[in-house]
Parts: C-alpha cells; structure tokens; sequence
C-alpha cells in the first residue's frame, strides 16, 4: 500500500480536487487538514526543502493576513516567513502533498499526477468540469 499525505484543506477546491485524484489512483491518502493540525516547524522546513520551494514560495496571500502582516517585504528571511506560518497556519499555500516520489504544492490540482506512484484508474474531471485524465487513466490536459 502506498503511504500518502494530504495537507488539505475541505473547503479549497483544488485541494478537493487534489484528494479526489489521489484516491482515483486507488490509494486512500492520510488526509490532514493542517487548519487543524499543522505540521511542526521542523516537519514544514523539511517539506519545503524536500519541495525544491523557499518558504516565500509556499505562503498564500489570497484570503490571508498576508498584507495586514506586511510578508509582502522581501527583506523577510526564510526563518522569519516560516514562523509567521507557524502562527498563521492559513498562510501555508495548499494542497502540499507527500509521497514516496516527492513533495508538491499541487497547484494546479493535476500536478499531484507527477508524484503518484500509481497510475489514474479510470477518467477524472475537476469539480469545474475540467478533464484531466481519461476513460484510460491517461493525462489529457496540458500544463
């Protein structure tokens, strides 16, 4: 059985998305919803780093206190960034996921198809009707 993690938020349509894609595969993921349960400090630098991301590339500005914080100023380091996430968990850009192929911020949604180990079992579309994978498990859109 193949061990994936889901850094999902319920109410973002692409991290639904995101989930749904991994479960076409055939693989019920650990679903976390880090509004909850956040990852530690240690476990979200590891990701960031396993990601090939800076922390600048993960925070999420849109429906955030991302301007009120003023994170807009690049002299912020990583550190700095990664502490306001830790405080502000709603500034973890999502869905991340993790699998044994790697760690993604899957944005787009089909970008988790890059690191699930198991092939799509049958046609998806996104909940906006988007089709991204057809009747034969195969990607059909282009990114």
């Amino acid at each position: 059985m193949t061990d994936i993690v889901i850094y999902h938020n319920p109410a973002c349509g692409t991290s639904r998305n995101v989930l749904d894609l991994i479960r076409n595969s055939g693989v019920e993921p650990h679903v976390i919803e880090y509004l909850k349960t956040p990852p530690s400090r240690t476990l979200l630098i590891e990701m960031i780093e396993r990601a090939g991301m800076t922390p600048r590339d993960l925070l999420r500005e849109k429906g955030t206190p991302f301007a009120e914080l003023g994170l807009d100023d690049q002299a912020l380091t990583g550190e700095a960034l990664v502490d306001v996430m830790m405080e502000h968990p709603i500034l973890i850009n999502r869905p991340l996921v993790v699998t044994p192929l790697g760690v993604k911020l899957c944005r787009p949604s089909e970008v988790v198809l890059d690191i699930l180990p198991d092939a799509q079992r049958g046609a998806f579309a996104k909940e906006d009707g988007e089709q991204v994978v057809d009747a034969a498990g195969q990607r059909v859109s282009d990114r």
